[in-house]
Protein backbone atom coordinates (compact mmCIF):
# COMPACT_ATOMS: atom_id res chain seq x y z
CA UNK A 1 0.00 0.00 0.00
CA UNK A 2 1.28 3.35 -0.76
CA UNK A 3 1.01 6.14 1.80
CA UNK A 4 -1.98 8.59 1.23
CA UNK A 5 -1.78 11.61 0.86
CA UNK A 6 -2.70 12.44 4.67
CA UNK A 7 -4.26 10.05 7.48
CA UNK A 8 -7.32 11.43 7.41
CA UNK A 9 -7.89 10.56 3.89
CA UNK A 10 -7.17 6.97 4.73
CA UNK A 11 -9.61 7.36 7.06
CA UNK A 12 -12.28 8.32 5.08
CA UNK A 13 -11.50 5.80 2.26
CA UNK A 14 -11.77 2.98 5.37
CA UNK A 15 -15.14 4.57 5.67
CA UNK A 16 -13.92 5.82 8.97
CA UNK A 17 -14.09 8.96 10.67
CA UNK A 18 -12.73 10.23 14.29
CA UNK A 19 -15.18 11.07 17.17
CA UNK A 20 -15.02 13.63 19.22
CA UNK A 21 -12.19 13.45 21.81
CA UNK A 22 -13.57 11.82 25.10
CA UNK A 23 -13.35 13.72 28.07
CA UNK A 24 -11.32 13.08 30.81
CA UNK A 25 -12.88 10.89 33.99
CA UNK A 26 -10.03 11.95 35.97
CA UNK A 27 -7.53 14.33 36.33
CA UNK A 28 -5.34 14.11 33.39
CA UNK A 29 -5.50 14.87 29.51
CA UNK A 30 -5.98 12.98 26.49
CA UNK A 31 -2.92 13.31 25.35
CA UNK A 32 0.96 14.84 25.74
CA UNK A 33 3.19 15.85 23.50
CA UNK A 34 7.34 14.53 24.90
CA UNK A 35 9.82 15.86 21.90
CA UNK A 36 8.91 13.78 18.60
CA UNK A 37 6.49 11.27 20.79
CA UNK A 38 2.54 11.69 21.58
CA UNK A 39 1.35 9.46 24.52
CA UNK A 40 -2.48 9.12 24.80
CA UNK A 41 -3.89 8.68 28.06
CA UNK A 42 -5.94 5.42 28.09
CA UNK A 43 -8.61 5.27 25.93
CA UNK A 44 -12.30 3.64 26.77
CA UNK A 45 -14.60 2.95 24.08
CA UNK A 46 -16.82 5.36 24.30
CA UNK A 47 -19.34 6.10 21.68
CA UNK A 48 -21.78 9.27 21.88
CA UNK A 49 -20.50 10.38 25.45
CA UNK A 50 -21.32 6.89 26.67
CA UNK A 51 -19.34 2.98 27.47
CA UNK A 52 -20.52 0.55 24.63
CA UNK A 53 -20.81 -2.08 27.08
CA UNK A 54 -19.50 -2.87 30.37
CA UNK A 55 -18.35 -6.10 32.32
CA UNK A 56 -15.39 -8.83 32.28
CA UNK A 57 -14.20 -10.36 28.98
CA UNK A 58 -14.37 -13.97 28.93
CA UNK A 59 -17.68 -13.72 31.40
CA UNK A 60 -20.11 -11.56 30.21
CA UNK A 61 -18.51 -9.88 27.04
CA UNK A 62 -17.05 -12.31 24.32
CA UNK A 63 -13.67 -11.65 23.32
CA UNK A 64 -14.92 -10.53 19.99
CA UNK A 65 -17.45 -7.85 21.32
CA UNK A 66 -14.33 -6.61 22.97
CA UNK A 67 -11.96 -6.86 20.40
CA UNK A 68 -14.51 -4.35 18.37
CA UNK A 69 -14.40 -1.98 21.57
CA UNK A 70 -10.75 -2.55 21.12
CA UNK A 71 -11.16 -1.07 17.62
CA UNK A 72 -13.17 1.75 19.09
CA UNK A 73 -10.33 2.64 22.10
CA UNK A 74 -7.77 3.00 19.34
CA UNK A 75 -10.29 5.41 17.24
CA UNK A 76 -10.89 7.59 20.32
CA UNK A 77 -6.75 7.66 20.92
CA UNK A 78 -6.25 8.65 17.57
CA UNK A 79 -8.95 11.03 17.67
CA UNK A 80 -6.56 12.37 21.09
CA UNK A 81 -3.65 12.22 19.00
CA UNK A 82 -5.29 14.57 16.12
CA UNK A 83 -6.32 16.81 18.65
CA UNK A 84 -3.47 17.81 19.97
CA UNK A 85 -1.21 17.41 17.30
CA UNK A 86 -3.16 17.04 14.27
CA UNK A 87 -3.28 13.26 12.71
CA UNK A 88 -1.23 13.99 9.83
CA UNK A 89 1.92 15.02 11.47
CA UNK A 90 2.10 11.26 12.43
CA UNK A 91 5.16 9.30 10.90
CA UNK A 92 4.49 6.14 12.80
CA UNK A 93 2.65 4.58 15.52
CA UNK A 94 5.37 2.92 17.98
CA UNK A 95 3.54 1.61 20.61
CA UNK A 96 0.12 -0.12 21.46
CA UNK A 97 -1.01 -0.93 24.89
CA UNK A 98 -4.22 -2.76 25.74
CA UNK A 99 -5.88 -3.60 29.16
CA UNK A 100 -8.26 -5.94 29.34
CA UNK A 101 -11.11 -6.40 31.94
CA UNK A 102 -11.01 -10.26 32.36
CA UNK A 103 -12.69 -12.83 33.88
CA UNK A 104 -10.82 -15.75 36.01
CA UNK A 105 -9.03 -17.97 33.68
CA UNK A 106 -9.87 -15.89 30.54
CA UNK A 107 -6.19 -15.69 28.85
CA UNK A 108 -7.19 -14.07 25.38
CA UNK A 109 -6.12 -10.73 25.78
CA UNK A 110 -3.62 -10.79 22.58
CA UNK A 111 -6.96 -11.59 20.52
CA UNK A 112 -8.73 -8.60 22.18
CA UNK A 113 -6.14 -6.42 21.61
CA UNK A 114 -6.32 -6.85 17.94
CA UNK A 115 -9.30 -5.40 17.25
CA UNK A 116 -7.03 -2.03 17.90
CA UNK A 117 -3.96 -3.66 16.29
CA UNK A 118 -5.86 -4.19 12.74
CA UNK A 119 -7.34 -1.03 13.08
CA UNK A 120 -4.08 0.83 13.43
CA UNK A 121 -2.69 -1.64 10.69
CA UNK A 122 -5.65 -0.38 8.19
CA UNK A 123 -4.84 3.31 8.42
CA UNK A 124 -1.50 3.35 8.36
CA UNK A 125 -0.01 0.15 6.31
CA UNK A 126 3.80 -0.24 7.29
CA UNK A 127 3.62 3.19 9.39
CA UNK A 128 1.85 1.33 11.47
CA UNK A 129 3.68 -1.81 12.49
CA UNK A 130 3.88 -1.29 16.77
CA UNK A 131 5.30 -2.35 19.76
CA UNK A 132 2.54 -4.10 21.85
CA UNK A 133 1.33 -5.21 25.73
CA UNK A 134 -1.91 -7.06 26.14
CA UNK A 135 -2.60 -6.97 29.89
CA UNK A 136 -5.02 -9.01 31.38
CA UNK A 137 -6.67 -7.01 34.42
CA UNK A 138 -9.46 -7.45 37.27
CA UNK A 139 -11.26 -3.78 37.10
CA UNK A 140 -11.14 -0.77 34.11
CA UNK A 141 -12.38 2.50 35.32
CA UNK A 142 -16.48 2.62 35.06
CA UNK A 143 -16.78 -0.92 33.66
CA UNK A 144 -15.16 -0.81 30.64
CA UNK A 145 -13.86 -4.10 29.33
CA UNK A 146 -11.12 -2.70 27.62
CA UNK A 147 -9.07 -0.07 27.69
CA UNK A 148 -6.18 1.04 25.18
CA UNK A 149 -3.47 3.73 24.53
CA UNK A 150 -1.00 5.04 22.19
CA UNK A 151 2.31 5.91 21.38
CA UNK A 152 3.03 7.38 18.30
CA UNK A 153 6.10 9.41 16.52
CA UNK A 154 5.46 12.72 14.82
CA UNK A 155 7.28 13.64 11.48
Amino acid sequence: MTEPQSWHARLAELGLRLPPVAAPVASYVPAVRVGDLVMTSGQLPFVDGGLRRTGKVGGSVEAEDAAHDAKVCALNALAAVDDLVGLDAVARVVRVVGYVASAEGFTGQPRVINGASELIGKVFGPAGEHARSAVGVAELPLGAPVEVELTVELR
